[in-house]
């Protein structure tokens, strides 16, 4: 039969006695127990207001207030989803405006695989990339003056870059003038109409939105 021990009083700097062992043993636990249940209420309660109530709100805002980007930006022709505003893609055909090079997913353009190329300035591939894509562009618009801007040689951090800028609508315009049969100058006032500005007046720089820009072309003249 074992007997708990209970320290003499004159070592207690307070002067009482501390509880027997099994008493402060069952304090704890019920300590411990306290304690997970009230994380347990934390954690239950912040799952529901910010994983729940919070992204719900936030939507419902942003669906009210704004729309038309809420749904995901998307443009359409003749009545049909042709892309989203906030997506670039591939345009192949002379007769549109290309977006930047894209290293999203195996071939390109990918908006579930987005990324660049993530390659060093020295790699001898991204260097034999950049040439090759100079010549193409070279080539397939051989009455543009001066050299590709670089926006039109390098690819985006994400690969889904929506934009180019000025300059690079501006030297694909003979070709897309060419290939459409139209004067160039009227080429030019579409992008003229299409450039936006620095958003607040500060931030990024001017560009085009290239989808935006080859669907106002479509509805102007035949491809």
């Amino acid at each position: 039969m074992s007997t708990l021990v209970t320290p003499p009083a004159h070592n207690n700097p307070f002067g009482k006695s501390p509880p027997p062992v099994d008493t402060a043993v069952a304090a704890t636990g019920e300590s411990i127990r306290s304690h997970l249940v009230t994380a347990l209420l934390y954690t239950v309660a912040s799952v529901v207001a910010l994983g729940i109530i919070y992204p719900l709100v936030i939507a419902g805002i942003g669906t009210l207030l704004f729309p038309h980007q809420a749904g995901g930006s998307l443009v359409e022709r003749d009545g049909k989803v042709v892309g989203s505003a906030i997506i670039g893609q591939l345009f192949t055909k002379p007769g549109y405006f290309q977006g930047r090079p894209s290293a999203a997913g195996k071939n390109g353009y990918d908006p579930t695989a987005t990324g660049g190329t993530n390659l060093a300035p020295t790699s001898k591939k991204l260097i034999d990339a950049t040439k090759a894509t100079l010549a193409a562009l070279k080539k397939a618009n051989p009455d543009a003056p001066g050299r590709p801007p670089m926006d039109l040689v390098t690819s985006s951090g994400s690969g889904i870059d929506p934009d180019i800028s000025p300059d690079g609508a501006y030297y694909q315009a003979p070709r897309v003038a060419k290939a459409r049969a139209i004067p160039l100058e009227r080429v030019r006032a579409l992008i003229d109409a299409h450039i936006q500005q620095r958003t607040l007046g500060v931030l990024g720089e001017p560009r085009v939105n290239v989808l935006e820009l080859n669907t106002a072309l479509d509805a102007a003249t035949k491809p």
